[in-house]
């Protein structure tokens, strides 16, 4: 990897860290995990637990993290956010959900090599005396949370008491994934891509004031009136939804079934959470999807509908700004996403298959092949931009080890020449930009630079 581009991804987040010298040792122009941070006062045992792990400074650095801390992508996803949230879970007391549903696909795996594909557990459940929590901002799919609670639990995963979900998240029907494939049906050409989990119309009964949360369990007499307002909201707006007295009847009988089992899950998560802060116990934020995925910043409307930037912590889990701390961009070495949109540093044709194949990209949650691309310090930059990250983690770099070389996409240019200063929030400039690349040569990656993967 040449030095100039060591020092556009240096210098992609203001604040993150300074241009690279040539004259710097090598281990100081390693791309690397987490820079020195600030200790809060008091911490928690998990936290005191670390103290006397001082001899790798990668230890030093992580135990060193502020007492809030966050996990958040800084592309479109798919960066290996819950790798790095596993990696740091034992240090943490909490590790919390703020926001998505389970649109999100976290891969993580546990000592003996057992694959997990967790969607809405948070990445933290591995490791017993972490707390996980699904905050208010999450929309919750009752059966899909159950069904990854009964598979980690068949794995010797223990998830009685390690589970809360906040009472002020929304439920999550079947309805609503009808619903999402039905309105994809509708855009034909200009369909956005999604996964297709119901996500997008839950939000929208959120926003319209007409969806049903986890605290609404609690009263199943009039459970049933709120649902029929979702199922003749449905059945009003799309043709091809079929709806019947008898549907509603035998959807309440089932949730009040659930209602039973998810009880003991329930809990004022805001409050939780803010004793936890006040006892100093270190709590750890999984964002979902990434930056540019967010529904305010990222590439609209080809985007989620939540926000999986740092504000989203904020409003998704009921805590104050000044509480958080480190927030860690976690930037894959090259780009992917999934479904439609724009994506200016796209390959295609046999160099995006081989991409694709070695670094296995398709998807958690849907299967889907993703889409890939090289590194794009533009978006990059942006994402540091609206998120203040601490550090960033830099993943995947192995991928790149057989390629003869690799690009990096540097600066954006307009049809007429003209230099882009920022990303563009316009749909159709992004879509004609010019991409303007970096060469590397990958062994110069790992042996010149010791750069670790």
């Amino acid at each position: 990897m040449s030095l100039s581009t060591l020092n556009h991804l240096a210098a992609a987040g203001a604040g993150i860290g300074k241009p690279l010298s040539p004259a710097a040792p090598a281990a100081a122009r390693s791309v690397r995990l987490l820079p020195k941070a600030r200790l809060p006062g008091p911490v928690s045992a998990a936290a005191a637990a670390t103290a006397s792990a001082r001899a790798d400074p990668a230890e030093d650095r992580v135990s060193a993290l502020s007492q809030v801390s966050g996990v958040l992508g800084s592309q479109w996803g798919d960066e290996g956010k819950g790798k790095l949230v596993d990696v740091l879970a034992p240090r943490f007391d909490v590790v919390a959900r703020c926001q998505g549903g389970a649109n999100a696909g976290h891969t993580i795996y546990n000592s003996e090599g057992t694959k997990f594909a967790l969607h809405l557990v948070p990445s933290g459940i591995l490791h017993e005396g972490t707390l996980c929590v699904v905050g208010n901002g999450a929309v919750i799919h009752v059966p899909g949370f159950f069904e990854e609670i009964d598979g980690l639990e068949s794995n010797g995963v223990s998830c009685d008491g390690r589970i809360l979900v906040s009472d002020r998240a929304h439920l999550l029907f079947d309805l609503h994934q009808v619903v999402d494939g039905l309105r994809e049906a509708e855009l034909e050409n200009s369909f956005i891509g999604t996964t297709k989990r119901g996500i997008g119309p839950c939000y929208s009964s959120k926003v319209t004031r007409n969806g049903l949360r986890v605290c609404d369990l609690r009263n199943i007499d009039t459970f049933g009136d709120k649902l029929d307002v979702l199922f003749k909201d449905a059945a009003s707006r799309f043709q091809g939804f079929e709806y019947s007295k008898n549907m509603l009847k035998q959807e309440v009988e089932r949730y009040k079934r659930f209602a039973e089992r998810l009880e003991p899950f329930i809990a004022d998560t805001v409050h939780v959470l803010n004793e936890s802060i006040q006892q100093k116990k270190k709590i750890l934020v999984e964002g979902g999807q990434a930056t540019m995925l967010d529904i305010d910043f990222g590439t609209y409307p080809f985007v989620t509908s939540s926000s999986p930037s740092a504000g989203g912590i904020c409003t998704g889990l009921g805590i104050a700004p000044r509480v958080i701390g480190d927030l860690i961009g976690v930037v894959k070495a090259y780009t992917s996403r999934v479904g439609s949109g724009p994506f200016p540093t796209e390959l295609f044709g046999e160099e995006g298959d081989r991409l694709r194949k070695a670094g296995m990209e398709f998807g958690t949650t849907t299967g889907r092949p993703r889409r890939c691309g090289w590194l794009d310090i533009l978006a990059l930059k942006y994402c540091c931009q609206i998120n203040g990250f601490s550090s960033l983690n830099l993943t995947k770099l192995d991928v790149l080890s057989d390629l003869p070389e690799i690009k990096v996409g540097v600066s954006y240019n307009k049809t007429d020449g003209q230099k882009l200063q920022s990303f563009p929030g316009d749909l159709d400039t992004l879509e004609q930009v010019q991409v303007s690349f970096d060469i590397c040569f990958c062994s110069l990656c790992f042996h010149s630079l010791s750069i670790k993967p």
